[in-house]
């Protein structure tokens, strides 16, 4: 049996500033539909989900939301004036046997709903504008990046709402793992097209990527067309006195149809240059203890990053984690214990709340004010990496046009706020990165990309993100901030740590090898022996190295998948080069690692 819509969208036309939106576009949500809304940022998610809550008015069409169906939207920017404190806003307008919802909610997520209004932050008013939403309980859902500024512990609580509830909803969020498991049916929005699937987002890229490549066949047919009806029409005019206006109307037609043909955006060139290699130590904290007041953030923690590990720090909000980022980088001092930084570190710091961007200067000024940007006489021009740049070249290497350079920051969305922080770190070389909630915001695709960037990046990286995905890819240690001062490192990313949790319970059973995941090569395991023969210093090492050897495993498996692209000597033979010397560099490494790993854990057996 059919299931009812809960909205419809038909002839959906809208312009904004000249520019179409949509044009014609129809669209059905239905009862239980669980959508994945995806797109390029700018590709205008926002202003659809909009337009589904009667927020936007379009220019023709009609949107149609049955009788007695409630639609709830969660309000990226709430207006909270008019209420003293965030649980009054997310309370109003509940019929009085429903504001228990709201404390539960808040519980969730992570909030106090006593918090006033008026000092409460702006991930506070989002999280109080979701928990509204959930109180609500409309039959519709329409949830603009519910994740940002969650925790992972709330993001995980709000999956578990959403899978249980028999609400529809649709989603806009850069969360995979979030994305993957809550939907059904993907929504995805190109050059104005909606394109709709009936499979989760799980496929999402591979469908993408199946009809970027049909249109380009279709594309270079359609040119082969128009190259042979044009040269039958030249040759055409001294072969026969009358040509066949017809085939002339019909290569006109095709013109005009190349023409209109909008094409994709490219991707932003996200390039990091770890300049001065630094020493192999990076950092080296040992034992170390902070408070604030009578708040112990970390206590009695220890921990050694080498040069070129990739270190994810996870945690719920305000447990401390941007506190032990400034503790390791020699910024605040510990109360107890030492912190030992390397030798020739170069710092590059993405900062969550983008505070190196002043809202009043222009995307041009954000760029030539920058010390160590600024070209000496040249007004129009940065130094990207040691080389000279036009401002507006480089900034359409970040998806920015002409158009944009001159105008205010605070003018931009916050993934476009994302692009021109990431614009202006990569400018210059660094050999450690400090990344501090750097995917929200981002779309998928800059999220790949930004992935990709890492993963060539020789220096080292240290990163705070609530994003699981994000961390499983880039992060070869993961420390969780555990609750009550206390902080636990584990080898790998998100997955990897909480298979160790997993192993390290009480009465875990330890699965045989064979079920263990056949995509991840077995590595060798400390093993539990009393270590006796091994200082501290070795024991520390002994626990580490299985990261460090699956660390240049998957580098050495990266470099060799590069080095296989045909062509690549002759296209790009630098690269090559560079490749080719990494790639030994690794073999050489991953061969020490093993024989260092061999020796100790013979020497900890005694």
């Amino acid at each position: 049996m059919a299931r009812a819509p809960l909205l419809q969208l038909s002839g959906i036309s809208l312009t904004f500033g000249g520019n179409p939106v949509f044009d014609g576009l129809d669209l059905t949500v239905q009862q239980g539909d669980r959508v994945a809304l995806v797109g390029r940022n700018g590709s205008g998610k926002s202003t659809l989900m909009k337009v589904m809550a009667g927020l936007v008015e379009p220019d023709a069409g009609a949107r149609v939301v049955p009788a007695g169906v409630s639609v709830g939207y969660m309000e990226q920017d709430p207006d909270l004036s008019a209420h003293a404190t965030l649980g009054d806003y997310a309370a109003a307008g509940l019929p009085e046997g429903e504001a228990w919802r709201v404390p539960v909610a808040a519980e969730g997520l992570g909030f106090r709903p006593e918090t006033p209004v008026a000092t409460a932050s702006g991930g506070e008013r989002r999280r109080a504008a979701l928990a509204k939403l959930l109180a609500e309980a409309p039959e519709l859902m329409l949830l603009d990046e519910p994740t940002n500024h969650l925790d992972i512990a709330a993001i995980e609580w709000l999956e578990g709402q959403l899978a249980e509830t028999r609400a529809a909803y649709v989603i806009i969020s850069h969360d995979r793992a979030f994305l993957r498991r809550l939907t059904r049916a993907t929504l995805w929005i190109d050059r104005g097209e909606v394109r709709r699937r009936e499979a989760g987002f799980e496929g999402f890229e591979d469908w993408r990527e199946t009809v970027w490549a049909e249109e380009d066949a279709a594309r270079h047919k359609l040119d082969r067309r128009i190259k042979a009806e044009a040269k039958w029409a030249v040759e055409g005019i001294s072969a026969r006195r009358k040509r066949n206006m017809g085939r002339v109307r019909a290569l006109e037609a095709m013109r005009a149809e190349r023409a209109a043909q909008i094409r994709r955006q490219g991707t932003a060139a996200l390039e990091l240059d770890s300049g001065p290699v630094s020493g192999k130590r990076v950092i080296e904290a040992v034992g170390i203890s902070k408070s604030w007041g009578e708040k112990a953030i970390i206590r009695d923690f220890s921990l050694r990053v080498l040069r070129g590990d990739r270190v994810a720090f996870v945690g719920p909000n305000g447990a401390g984690k941007t506190t032990l980022l400034r503790l390791l980088t020699g910024e605040i001092a510990p109360d107890k214990g030492t912190v030992t930084l390397g030798t020739n570190l170069s710092v590059a710091v993405f900062d969550q709340a983008r505070a190196q961007l002043n809202p009043d200067l222009s995307l041009w000024e954000s760029l030539t004010g920058d010390a160590d940007m600024r070209v000496s006489g040249q007004a129009d021009q940065v130094m990207v990496r040691g080389v000279p740049r036009h401002v507006v070249g480089y900034l359409k290497d970040f998806l920015f046009d002409e158009a944009q350079a001159r105008a205010p920051v605070r003018s931009l969305s916050g993934g476009e706020k994302a692009r021109l922080l990431l614009a202006r770190i990569m400018a210059r070389e660094s050999n450690l990165l400090i990344l501090d909630e750097p995917t929200n915001d981002l779309d998928v695709e800059t999220l790949d990309l930004l992935q990709d960037a890492l993963g060539e990046y020789d220096g080292t990286v240290l990163l705070v993100s609530h994003d699981r995905d994000f961390i499983d890819r880039v992060a070869t240690q993961t420390v969780v901030l555990e609750g009550d001062a206390r902080a636990v490192v584990y080898a790998g990313g998100w997955t990897d740590m909480q298979a160790q949790r997993a192993l390290a319970a009480p009465g875990a059973v330890v699965r045989p090898a064979a079920a263990a995941k056949a995509e991840k090569p077995a590595q060798p395991a400390a093993k539990p022996a009393a270590r006796a023969g091994l200082s501290f210093t070795e024991k520390h090492r002994l626990d580490e190295l299985p990261a460090v050897i699956a660390r240049y495993e998957a580098e050495i498996a990266r470099l060799t998948g590069l080095l296989a692209t045909p062509d690549l000597f002759t296209t790009e033979p630098v690269k090559f080069r560079k490749a080719t010397e990494m790639l030994a560099e690794r073999q050489a490494a991953l061969t020490a690692a093993e024989e260092e790993w061999l020796d100790l854990a013979e020497r900890a057996e005694g």
